[in-house]
């Protein structure tokens, strides 16, 4: 079911409008009810396993001590 929207708009920006719909051999209102369904689509959340996966790794050799580390950086001391 399609509904009628009123928009006011700068009279030049709608000459372009028409002018960009008609290049893509589509109406003004296609265009702007394809740019609506892309902005309202839900993204794809990702999973606290992809998000940690994305984090930068630190470079931190084996053995070292991150209590010490930890301590050395935050200006503490030991």
């Amino acid at each position: 079911m399609k509904e009628r929207l009123n928009l006011t708009i700068d009279a030049g920006l709608v000459e372009s409008m028409k002018a960009y719909a008609a290049s893509k051999q589509m109406s003004v209102s296609e265009l702007v009810e394809s740019y609506f369904r892309t902005v309202t689509k839900a993204l794809p959340r990702k999973s606290i396993i992809d998000l940690v996966d994305g984090l930068e790794r630190p470079d931190i050799g084996p053995g070292v001590d991150l209590k010490e580390l930890y301590y050395k950086e935050a200006g503490h001391g030991f």
